[in-house]
């Protein structure tokens, strides 16, 4: 199943939560939208299972036969934000009643659930009903019963919301096996760390627009494109020493014996290491690169910081 979407934009009253979006999600790839609360990754997936319409753009759908003019329930599963499921009724009543809205017949629907409970240790649980459940197992129930038709789409808003590192493991485990699988999975997340694990790809959004978007690689390259490096040395000294030398763009100093050195992106390094540790010596050097988090982090405020900079003018 692969997703196209074109400059899609969704607009509510005076409130524009998707604006001019383009992305394509391929067979076998994990998705990632990331972004704030109100970044517009919930409108986003609400245009794409049909439970809103674009103002503009387009939404193609397509498989090995060819497009798909629409989704049918069996194609796909979405795991919204909201939960849905029946408190006073019992975990087996829950994923048996979704099993038979997806058409399952009785004898897989049981082997299935069966299977997924051992996975996620809920076997010993089943007949409790699901108010008496912590948080984490009720997002693991929620999970199952997404998933519980094997669907060649996956779309899951926050799966990680409540679940405890082992069961993050557990989901990180399930979404690289629908990926071997050559199943489609589109994912919203805060969980940075895992995301830097998991996706393929991610699109970065804020206020409805895309900041940056392509692999882990590609993001990087574009929100963090001076060279930074991680240096041992006389720290203070090095900035003293360093700061003024025209290849150097910055010298921070982080601990007594560790300085962060920005150099200009079209300085030959190779030719410049032996020039500054003449004047400072190093004992280690090594390239700084920012994980998703820091990059997240930082593109989310300097876009704020646009935000505030262009309606202060306007005003």
């Amino acid at each position: 199943m692969n997703i196209q979407i074109t400059n899609l934009t969704k607009r509510y009253k005076t409130v524009t939560a998707v604006d001019n979006i383009s992305l394509t999600v391929n067979s076998g790839e994990i998705y990632a939208l990331l972004g704030p609360n109100g970044a517009g990754k919930s409108s986003l997936v609400r245009m794409l299972v049909g439970l809103t319409q674009a103002d503009e753009g387009s939404i193609e759908i397509s498989d090995a036969s060819g497009p798909r003019p629409q989704l049918s329930p069996e194609d796909f599963a979405y795991l919204p934000e909201d939960r849905g499921l029946y408190q006073d009724r019992t975990i087996l009543d829950n994923l048996g009643f979704i099993a038979e809205l997806r058409g399952l017949d009785k004898s897989l629907a049981q082997q299935r659930i069966d299977q997924w409970l051992d996975y996620f240790d809920l076997t010993e649980r089943k007949k409790e009903p699901m108010r008496q459940l912590s948080k984490g197992n009720q997002q693991k129930v929620q999970l199952i019963a997404t998933l519980i038709h094997d669907p060649d789409l996956v779309i899951l808003d926050e799966p990680f919301s409540g679940l405890d590192p082992v069961n993050q493991e557990h989901v990180m485990n399930v979404l690289t096996d629908l990926k071997q699988r050559g199943k489609t999975v589109l994912l919203s997340a805060h969980q940075m760390a895992l995301v830097e694990r998991l996706a393929d790809k991610m699109l970065l959004m804020s206020h409805g627009r895309a900041l940056a978007q392509g692999t882990l690689a590609e993001i990087r390259a574009k929100l963090q494109p001076q060279r930074v490096y991680r240096i041992e040395c006389d720290a203070e000294v090095a900035r003293n020493q360093w700061g003024q030398h025209e290849a150097i763009v910055d010298v921070s100093v982080v601990d007594t014996d560790l300085a962060h050195v920005t150099v200009d992106p079209y300085v030959d390094v190779q030719h410049l290491w032996p020039e500054l540790n003449q004047h400072v010596p190093m004992r280690s050097f090594s390239p700084l690169q920012l994980g998703l988090h820091e990059l997240y982090l930082n593109t989310i405020e300097q876009n704020n910081n646009k935000s505030k900079d262009v309606q202060h003018e306007s005003a």
